[in-house]
C-alpha cells in the first residue's frame, strides 16, 4: 500500500498520528508537495480528482481519499487499540465530537487561512470579510472546547480517540492564522493540548 502525504498539511497529519497510535509502519509514503501544486498534475488527478491529500492506494489498485475514510479503513483492518469507539454509545459520541471539531473549528481555521493569506490568491477568489468572520468563529469555538474540557482528560471519552487527533491537528494548524491556546485564556484546552502533544504519536 501507498500513502500519498504532505508533511505541512493538517489532514495528512491526522492520518499519520492515527497510524502511529496503531503502530502501523509498513506503508510506502509518497510526498505530494502542495506548495508546488503537485496535486494538480495530470498524474495526480487520476489518483484523486478532488486534488487533495491524503490518499491511500490499496494493493488492489483502489484509491481511498479523505482522512477519516482512511482512518476507518485502518480501524477495521487493525482493530486493536481502538480509536473510533468500542460500542454503539462510544462510537456515536466519538463521531459526534470528531464532527464538531471538523465543522465548528477546523473549517473556520481553514477558511480564515484561505481567504486571508496571499498564498491562496492565485488559486481562488478571496473574501477578506469572510476571513474576518471565520476568525471570529475560531475564537468562539476555542472558548467552547475549553469549556467542554473542564474536568475531562480527553474530548470525547475517558480514552484518547480520533476526536483528540482531529482537535490536536486543528489547534496546531491554527498557528497559520496566528491563533494560540494558552493557560490564561484557555486553561482546560491548554492542559489538554499539553497532554496530547506529549504522546509519541503527536510527532508523526
Amino acid at each position: 500500500m501507498k500513502l500519498y502525504d504532505y508533511k505541512m498539511a493538517p489532514n495528512p497529519r491526522r492520518v499519520r498520528v492515527f497510524l502511529a497510535e496503531k503502530n502501523i509502519t509498513d506503508l510506502e509514503v509518497v510526498n505530494v508537495d502542495l506548495g508546488k501544486a503537485e496535486t494538480r498534475t495530470p498524474e495526480f488527478k487520476k489518483i484523486n480528482p478532488y486534488l487533495s491529500v491524503p490518499v491511500l492506494e490499496l494493493d488492489s489498485g483502489e484509491y481511498i481519499s479523505e482522512s477519516m475514510a482512511i482512518c476507518r479503513y485502518f480501524e477495521e483492518t487493525h482493530p486493536e487499540n481502538p480509536l473510533l469507539g468500542t460500542d454503539p454509545e462510544s462510537k456515536a459520541r466519538i463521531e459526534m465530537w470528531n464532527r464538531r471539531v471538523e465543522l465548528a473549528l477546523y473549517l473556520p481555521i481553514a477558511y480564515t487561512f484561505r481567504h486571508g493569506n496571499p498564498f491562496w490568491a492565485k488559486v481562488m477568489k478571496q473574501s477578506a470579510e469572510f476571513a474576518e468572520i471565520s476568525s471570529e468563529d475560531v475564537d468562539k469555538q476555542l472558548y467552547m472546547f475549553n469549556k467542554h474540557l473542564d474536568g475531562k482528560q480527553y474530548i470525547a471519552s475517558d480514552e484518547f480517540s480520533v476526536a483528540d487527533i482531529t482537535l490536536l491537528c486543528a489547534i496546531d494548524f491554527a498557528k497559520v492564522i496566528q491563533k494560540r491556546v494558552n493557560s490564561e485564556t484557555h486553561p482546560n484546552l491548554a492542559a489538554w493540548h499539553e497532554r496530547v502533544s506529549a504522546r509519541a504519536s503527536a510527532k508523526a
